[in-house]
Formats: structure tokens, sequence, C-alpha cells
């Protein structure tokens, strides 16, 4: 089984629930990316737009192992305005010369999950060896973990034949 790492930015919770899923089905270790400032109330919620409409990094904290420890990297995060989220855009912008092949798992409420994809590929200058998603939907009725097992499996073959996988291979509903 490849060495891989599960980072995960997640603002309501729902995020880690896939991460954590995720890493338990493959037996792979968890790191967590935290907002330095909290994101709460009314507030929080403008940032997060704001952050998604203006592209924006802002400050977080990772204190996670060095991702270039690893064969690979799981990215999951969620989708907010169609984009990714901004934290997750921060700490690609700061990993990324540290970053190993990257798979993208974007949690979403319909769709952006391409966006994410691509712009973790336009941030590292490479596209992701393999993009998925789940909707929030698909993680309140647990119906995204039977997804999740070949999505882990995919990522294993993709690392060591360093292929790119595309998004609708495994998730078609993934716009």
């Amino acid at each position: 089984m490849s060495n891989i790492l599960v980072v995960v930015y997640s603002f309501t919770g729902t995020s880690r629930q896939v991460a954590e899923l995720l890493s338990g089905q493959q037996g792979w270790q968890v790191a967590h990316i935290v907002d330095a400032q909290p994101r709460r109330g009314l507030l929080g919620n403008v940032r997060c737009v704001l952050d998604s409409l203006l592209h924006r990094r802002p400050e977080i904290r990772y204190d996670g192992p060095p991702p270039s420890a690893f064969d690979a990297v799981v990215l999951v995060s969620p989708i907010w305005m169609l984009q990714l989220a901004g934290p997750m855009r921060s700490f690609l912008a700061f990993q990324a010369h540290q970053l190993p092949s990257v798979a993208v798992l974007s949690v979403m409420g319909g769709r952006g999950a391409s966006n994410a994809a691509a712009e973790v590929g336009v941030i590292l200058g490479r596209e992701p060896i393999l993009s998925a998603s789940v909707t929030m939907r698909e993680v309140e009725d647990g119906s995204c973990a039977a997804r999740l097992q070949p999505f882990g499996t995919a990522i294993g073959s993709a690392t060591h034949s360093q292929a790119v996988v595309r998004p609708v291979t495994l998730s078609p509903q993934s716009t």
C-alpha cells in the first residue's frame, strides 16, 4: 500500500467527516488545515464568500507532517461559491514545493468540483492525478462511503503509474 496523507480543511465538519471516512477505509494519516482566525456567524460566512469570489488566500495553520514525506497527498475540501475553499488555496500556495502527487476530493452542494480541480492544477503547475467529488447529501445519507473505497484504490494505482484520472471517471456528477 502507498504512503498517502489526507489533508483536509472543513468549515462545517462535513469535509472532515469525508476525510476521516476515507482515511479509515484506507489506513491513511489525516492532517488538518485550520483558519488562523475562526469563522463564526454571519461575518464568517461573508469571509467564505469573499475568499471565493476574490480568490483570496486567508491565513491558516497547518501542523501536519511534511507532505514531501508521502507518495501522494489527497486534498479534501469544500466548494465555496463554485470554487476551491480559500484555506485550501492558502495551503496549496504555501506547500506547493513540498507536495508530491496530489489527488482532489471535493465536498459540494451540487457543483464546482471541476473548478476546484482546475485551480489546484493551476496553483501547482500540474494536474492532480485524480479528482472526484461527493455531495453533502451523499455524506448525510452515508452513500458516499461506497464511492470512497474505489477512489482510494484508484489513488494507489495512479500513484504507481503517475497517470491522470479524469474527474468523470469516478464522479460523473462533478461539474
